[in-house]
């Protein structure tokens, strides 16, 4: 058996979402190769080296895949899977794009959020917003699945993998790249923060926001929002937390003015840690904390700041 990762990057850097789906392909007990695609993305390509247990880096490095487009990455994985019997990618936006195109074009089921490898061809993942989990069995030949990172340990970075250049080929795509908004923050990016400060519609505006950024920086975290918080426009759509949003697993997640709608839950319910502050003594976020504080957030919030300096 032999796997293929799809390395996810940005801005330069590698994602740390790759080490972890690099863990998961390990499980699957073959050998684990991966695929850096961009323009000059050869840096990339030696961080992925040094990711322990991969055997080879696979490097694509022409200007039509500048931009991770999800129609030419597809197009790529086809050509370079053959010889693979699985293709994995993180459930983050570029692979959820991605990796439906790759099954696709090869005429086969893709497995979405596999939180657990039993072996090569059977995998968990979550159902009903995470209320149960299905065990599931894939007899097809080319086995493409997208990985919950937050399920998985990262590997470490001692490595030594050869890179190889591969040819790029003709990439038949009917999109092309016209323009993208960055959200630049000195903050760690959600999904790879330690601590997450989350806001949710008890937070009144969008200006009461800055209570918890003031927080997450005094921990060191990031902000997180519920989806209730981000459609009366209290938070951006690149902070929900949740089903339709971003899935985390901080080692502390903290929760203020968020009830715990079950789509909220299942994005955030495997922190190691959860704190919960909200005036409503029944909010069913209480039902997956650790900690809960029934009280006025707008009082406690600033009294933790002062606490921690």
């Amino acid at each position: 058996m032999k796997a293929l990762v799809l390395v996810e990057h940005s801005q330069g850097q590698l994602s740390s979402m790759t080490a972890q789906v690099v863990a998961a392909a390990l499980q699957l007990g073959g050998t684990v190769d991966v695929l850096v695609a961009g323009e000059d993305v050869a840096p990339i390509a030696a961080a992925a080296a040094r990711l322990t247990g991969v055997s080879q880096v696979l490097l694509a490095d022409d200007p039509r895949l500048a931009h991770q487009l999800s129609e030419p990455l597809a197009v790529l994985l086809k050509h370079c899977s053959a010889p693979y019997s699985h293709v994995l990618a993180a459930a983050s936006t570029v692979g959820k794009n991605t990796l439906p195109r790759l099954a696709a074009l090869r005429g086969v089921a893709q497995l979405s959020d596999v939180i657990a490898i039993i072996d090569h061809q059977t995998f968990k993942r979550p159902i009903y917003a995470g209320n149960a989990i299905a065990t599931v069995r894939s007899s097809d030949d080319l086995k493409v699945l997208t990985i919950r990172t937050s399920a998985f340990e990262s590997v470490a970075d001692d490595g030594q993998a050869p890179v190889h250049a591969v040819a790029v080929g003709e990439l038949v795509s009917g999109a092309g790249f016209v323009s993208q908004d960055l959200s630049v923050s000195e903050r760690p990016e959600l999904v790879a923060a330690s601590v997450v400060v989350s806001g949710g519609r008890g937070m009144g505006n969008a200006d009461n926001f800055a209570l918890l950024e003031r927080l997450a920086d005094c921990l060191g975290g990031a902000v997180g929002a519920s989806r209730a918080a981000v459609d009366a426009g209290y938070a951006a759509n690149d902070l929900q937390v949740g089903q339709t949003g971003k899935i985390v697993a901080p080692a502390l997640y903290m929760a203020f003015g968020i009830s715990g709608a079950i789509q909220h839950l299942a994005g955030m319910k495997d922190s190691k840690v959860i704190v919960a502050v909200n005036q409503d003594p029944d909010a069913p976020i209480f039902q997956v904390a650790d900690y809960g504080l029934v009280g006025d957030l707008f009082e406690i919030v600033p009294q933790l700041q002062q606490l921690l300096g």
